[in-house]
């Protein structure tokens, strides 16, 4: 339904709240969890009417008509639509619009997303396709504009480039709710002007600054970047990250997502150290398709908060009221009282919380799991799908790394090293064998091979280097249009002839991921809308993420989510080492280092 402006619907909420004029719809019967309070209030009635909350009270049933709907709490919990407060919609593989369709049955009900993947492909027109989507929908979907776009100028090429007039046009759209994330924390504690200038964009406009601090440096150039005005950060990963955060005026966010696990290390600052919860928020940053289908979302993430101690009512204020207040919102949703949209889950268990049904803007949009409404697709248009260009068809050639001038039987080269269930990579070195001149590796080492392929302006152009801990030992090449941020393409593989069949392969398709082993197509996810999205729906993209997960460890791969892993590898903003179009990033020096130690 459309919403209007509490200011234009005032006179209907009060009107039901005295009784003068019967509700849309009366929850009756329910344990209040009040997020203002800290409470849970027993058998209360909640009143609805335009979409808004219009009265919680013991006893509502003057505000039943003969056209009310009456949904019968029987004693469960009513509680808050969950907020997610950092999220890129492209990283569940499939579009706004399938995203809501999966995580709605999972009590979410508000989302502020960062729609930088697809900033990185297409540019300014890519986020306004996402933006004006977001719209279309029954849930509340908050866009955050992309900050880095490329995320590390100098150090990556992306397909487009956004700066402070871009973030200045898009502060004028209607569901522009902030800047995304402060990528680039060398250019703000340098003082730089576009850094900067995107920043007072932002805050002219009197929105949220989105933060991104990757270091573990707590120094000056974190209290240098603090200074420059993002106001949260997702990247904190021990407890001191969200302490230091906290300390300085800013909103610590604890993500738990497909891939990271950063919750249980840094809530640790409220159930031990007794911090004020009002400034730590959780959220996903990211869940991709197969977590949402099968495991869940935002009630995820409370459920693993609860469990790492914190107490019921804290966790559910961490994912409700925290976010929306962050964000301006505190008076629009994140909590059950009048005039805020009536976004609600009923559940009978604080504890593992069961979504048994939601309700988003006073109606009922999913029972026990399941959507109750329909949710049409959304159309993209043609100049959003054909951007994979890889200028040539790629041969076994390309993957081939030639030894450094005077290289004896071995050489010493960087490694990419990756970390299990976090986003920092390690920065390694390992003496690998040279044979005719060409470096080779042993999978037994577990090192294999590495190439970013250029995908956006079609020049035949590709990086090779080395990464550690996939554990493939046979066989096989893994490719993905999904490189974060810039989004060329990753192929990650232990066979030369593989790895040119799996570049080649998406440039057929428009797009994806795929996995090959001796030649044979073993998994193939096709994500035709900027080589980012599917536009099928999250059920049969969460298939065929599945059957890509078993082919990797088919391939000898044991680690949890390596897809997400892969999708990192180009990842500049984050340490220690990555990937790039121009070569190998030390990110602690943010620097183009040799391949050769």
């Amino acid at each position: 339904m459309t919403l209007k402006p509490w200011s234009e619907c005032a006179a209907r909420l009060v009107d039901v709240a005295t009784g003068r004029s019967p509700a849309d719809m009366v929850v009756r019967g329910a344990r209040w969890v009040n997020v203002h309070s800290g409470e849970i209030l027993g058998r209360r009635d909640a009143a609805i009417a335009a979409g808004r909350f219009a009265a919680i009270a013991e006893d509502l049933s003057y505000a039943i008509g003969p056209d009310t709907v009456v949904v019968e709490a029987d004693g469960r919990y009513m509680v808050p639509g969950l907020c997610d407060a950092h999220m890129h919609v492209e990283s569940g593989m499939v579009t706004v619009t399938e995203f809501a369709r999966a995580v709605i049955p999972h009590g979410t009900t508000s989302m502020f997303i960062d729609p930088h993947e697809i900033a990185n492909v297409l540019g300014l027109p890519g986020v306004r396709l996402m933006h004006d989507e977001a719209l279309t929908l029954p849930v509340n979907i908050f866009v955050q504009m992309p900050s880095c776009v490329p995320s590390a100028p100098g150090l990556e090429n992306a397909g487009a480039a956004i700066g402070p007039a871009e973030v200045a046009e898009a502060m004028t759209w209607p569901g522009i709710v902030g800047l995304g994330e402060m990528m680039n924390f060398p250019g703000v504690a340098a003082a730089d002007a576009r850094m900067l200038g995107e920043i007072a964009s932002t805050m002219q406009a009197g929105k949220t600054v989105g933060g991104h601090y990757a270091s573990p440096d707590l120094g000056r150039n974190f209290l240098g970047y603090v200074a420059g005005g993002p106001a949260d950060d997702h990247e904190g990963t021990r407890l001191v990250d969200a302490v230091t955060r906290v300390r300085l005026g800013m909103r610590a966010m604890l993500r738990l997502g497909s891939a990271w696990y950063d919750v249980a290390s840094q809530i640790k600052a409220v159930t031990e150290l007794g911090l004020d919860a009002r400034n730590f928020i959780l959220c996903t940053d990211d869940s991709h398709s197969g977590t949402l289908v099968h495991e869940g979302h935002m009630n995820r993430v409370v459920r693993h908060a609860i469990q790492q101690g914190c107490k019921p009512v804290t966790a559910i204020q961490m994912a409700t009221l925290n976010t929306a207040a962050h964000f301006g919102l505190e008076r629009e949703l994140g909590s059950i009282a009048p005039g805020r949209r009536a976004d609600l889950i009923l559940t009978s268990d604080l504890v593992t919380l069961p979504v048994e049904t939601v309700i988003a803007r006073g109606t009922v949009v999913a029972e026990h799991g399941r959507l109750v409404v329909d949710v049409p697709p959304y159309a993209y248009p043609a100049a959003a799908r054909g951007t994979v260009k890889l200028g040539r068809p790629l041969t076994a050639a390309d993957f081939e790394v030639a030894a450094s001038a005077g290289a004896g039987e071995e050489v010493e080269a960087r490694v990419i090293g990756v970390v299990e269930n976090q986003a920092p990579t390690r920065a390694l070195t390992r003496r690998l064998p040279v044979r005719d001149g060409k470096v080779e590796t042993d999978p037994k080492e577990d090192v294999c091979r590495i190439a970013l392929v250029e995908r956006h302006r079609g020049l035949g152009t590709l990086t090779n280097g080395f990464v550690h801990g996939f554990g493939y030992d046979r066989p096989c090449a893994i490719a993905s249009t999904v490189a974060h941020d810039s989004h060329h393409m990753i192929v990650v593989g232990t066979d030369r002839d593989d790895m040119a069949r799996a570049a080649n392969r998406l440039g057929e398709v428009g797009g994806g991921v795929v996995c090959i082993s001796g030649g044979e197509e073993l998994a193939l996810v096709e994500l035709p809308i900027a080589g980012l999205m599917s536009d099928e729906r999250a059920e049969i993209v969460a298939d065929k993420a599945a059957k890509l997960v078993a082919a990797m460890q088919l391939c000898g791969c044991r680690l949890n989510n390596a897809y997400m892993q892969h999708s990192l590898l180009a990842l500049v903003v984050i340490p220690e080492l990555r990937i790039s179009d121009i070569g190998l990033v030390d990110v602690t020096k943010f620097e183009k280092v040799e391949l050769f130690v």
